[in-house]
């Protein structure tokens, strides 16, 4: 059985959940996401991924600015929906608008909840070493990922995945995921189970000092903190080559055995001592250049073994 569906959603992540909705025949009544943002060189405002798809399937678009008025209430209740489906969309959901919905409110997640509630849980869960992680359907509550869970699929993370892989499989998985949960929902075979209150952890909003390398880290914590971060906004380390401090972003890196000062040099292809082993920079880029390896990148720099990157 089809259902009416509103989607909220706005990044390129939600964009897989919105074509699997309409490509099983359900009928989405409307589509909400965040307004047009600057963007490109000439900082033209750009619609949202999920807006252009939308725009793709001739659906109509919301783009308000806030749920929280007697307007947005009104014309929510006109879509007569009988789920809402929310993918990223960025802005919470207020009461008045979660009752509406006849079957509630959807949320795809990507975490196991209640581990990695928030707003950066793909990053955090590899910054933190965690081995694996997961996507879930939940019914949404007015607090931060708190509600029950109806469906879930887990995924191991390997040791060298970065954030940008790990957003692409649990991009597919979790538009799978949801029109599994629509399909069992709507022939009302879709059981929710209560978050433990054991193992709650947030997934804080990525800040710009979660970015810079501290070489005297241990290398393990260094490695899980660039693959976190890659391929956006990217871990780097500040240097002086001569020509003033510049910020050096690392997209790859490999931890390998070696001993020395922290952020010393330790062969020519990219070997750098930190606080406990060293670490590889396999992928580097300068300012205005494009990724190169570390070993070119010592090349370009003329920077000997046994000199420091700090």
């Amino acid at each position: 059985m089809s259902l009416r569906v509103v989607f909220m959603g706005t990044p390129d992540f939600a964009v897989p959940t919105l074509s699997e909705i309409v490509g099983q025949g359900h009928e989405v009544v409307a589509v909400y996401t965040r307004p047009p943002a600057p963007g490109g060189r000439g900082l033209a405002l750009r619609p949202s991924p999920v807006h252009t798809m939308a725009d793709q399937f001739g659906l109509t678009v919301f783009t308000p600015s806030t749920l929280r008025t007697e307007e947005a209430n009104e014309t929510f209740q006109d879509h007569e929906a009988d789920v809402a489906v929310v993918v990223a969309y960025g802005m919470l959901l207020p009461r008045t608008i979660l009752d509406i919905p006849r079957l509630g409110c959807l949320n795809l997640h990507a975490s196991l909840l209640p581990r990695w509630r928030g707003a950066a849980p793909i990053q955090r869960a590899i910054m933190a070493g965690d081995e694996e992680t997961g996507i879930a359907v939940m019914k949404m509550e007015e607090g931060l990922d708190t509600g029950p869970v109806g469906m879930a699929e887990r995924v191991a993370i390997t040791p060298d995945m970065t954030a940008g892989e790990l957003h692409d499989r649990l991009m597919g998985l979790g538009a799978d995921l949801m029109v599994r949960a629509l399909a069992a929902l709507s022939r009302d075979g879709l059981r929710f189970t209560p978050q433990p209150e054991n193992g709650v952890t947030y997934a804080h909003k990525l800040r710009n000092d979660d970015s810079l390398l501290v070489w005297s880290q241990d290398a393990t914590v260094l490695h899980d903190q660039v693959r976190g971060l890659s391929p956006f906004p990217t871990a780097y380390f500040l240097a002086d080559f001569g020509k003033g401090t510049e910020r050096v972003k690392v997209l790859r890196t490999r931890v390998e055995a070696g001993l020395g000062e922290p952020g010393a040099v330790l062969d020519t292809d990219g070997l750098v001592a930190c606080g406990t082993g060293a670490l590889r920079l396999l992928q580097v880029q300068r300012a205005g250049k494009s990724p190169i390896t570390g070993a070119e990148f010592l090349r370009g720099i003329r920077l000997a073994p046994g000199a420091g990157l700090t």
